[in-house]
């Protein structure tokens, strides 16, 4: 039995759809109020809790195997981000549990005082390698199933807004991609108790991204770049109001304003750990786009 967390977002969507795929047996962590009907049509039990609650963790860790913590945190990184994940960790252990994947985030490591999300995992990261689990650690940079509701957008109107400098590098890896990452982790002798940055095949600059979007539907791109002072500016107003959303916003201001990209040396690693060639971005639009 696998534990899922963040069952009905990007990537823990895609995962319990890989695991029913694959015939295994799978708990999806829900809130009540998310959309999970899909979840449940494919097989997997649901689980209805709040991971603000430590009972509700405990739960839903009984007689698992395997573990994915794949939540993310809204503004409450310190709730979700860390807290909910040290009790995951912890029921792990308590439990026998026999591999716990997490996914982090590409950076964690270099130390981002503004960014409390970065500051989370990373905290995370040390718990668990510590904690005598057989893990696997994922750090993806950008995600390529985020740009889907900017690649509809451009469809329509041919814009693209491009925060910060548009010469940033990136690597955007296509979520299917991770998800297979993710379920391959608990049985590929390669990634146990290793931390692994993961990224697309390609190294991007920000400003490629809405060019690939110009490939795809033969239309030139017009491309709208502002300056990240807007963003210091919108933080420091929120902040008037609710210093959470300031705080949260920290997180995002550092996405836009340094490079998140994996080398060429690490992607030949990660494909050959896992065995499978990673998708493009282009090639992955192309398939949701249905062009």
């Amino acid at each position: 039995m696998f534990l899922v967390t963040g069952a009905t977002g990007g990537i823990g969507r895609r995962v319990v759809r890989l695991l029913r795929q694959r015939e295994q047996s799978v708990r999806a962590f829900v809130r009540l109020t998310s959309r999970y009907s899909e979840l449940e049509h494919r097989g997997a039990e649901i689980f209805i809790g709040d991971l603000l609650e430590e009972k509700d963790i405990q739960k839903a860790s009984q007689d698992v195997r395997y573990i994915i913590s794949a939540h993310g945190s809204d503004s409450d990184a310190l709730s979700l981000d860390y807290r909910a994940n040290i009790e995951l960790i912890d029921q792990a252990k308590a439990n026998g549990v026999e591999h716990f994947v997490f996914i982090s985030v590409l950076g964690a490591d270099r130390g981002y005082e503004d960014a409390p999300v970065f500051k989370a995992k990373r905290a995370v990261e040390r718990y668990l390698a510590a904690s005598g689990l057989n893990y696997t650690i994922l750090r993806p940079s950008g995600l390529a199933s985020n740009l889907l509701p900017l690649v509809e957008r451009f469809r329509e109107t041919g814009l693209y807004l491009l925060v910060g400098d548009r010469k940033n590098r990136t690597s955007i890896v296509s979520t299917d991609d991770l998800a297979r990452i993710v379920v391959d982790s608990v049985t590929v002798e390669g990634a146990r108790n290793q931390i692994l940055p993961v990224g697309g095949p390609e190294i991007l600059l920000r400003e490629d991204i809405p060019r690939i979007f110009g490939r795809i539907f033969a239309k030139e791109p017009v491309i709208v770049n502002s300056p990240l002072f807007v963003i210091d500016g919108l933080q420091s107003a929120l902040g008037l109001f609710n210093p959470k959303i300031q705080k949260a916003m920290g997180t995002y201001r550092t996405l836009l304003a340094n490079e998140f990209f994996c080398t060429k040396d690490e992607i030949a690693n990660l494909e050959a750990i896992y065995n499978f060639q990673l998708e493009t971005l282009d090639s992955f639009l192309r398939r949701y786009l249905a062009v």
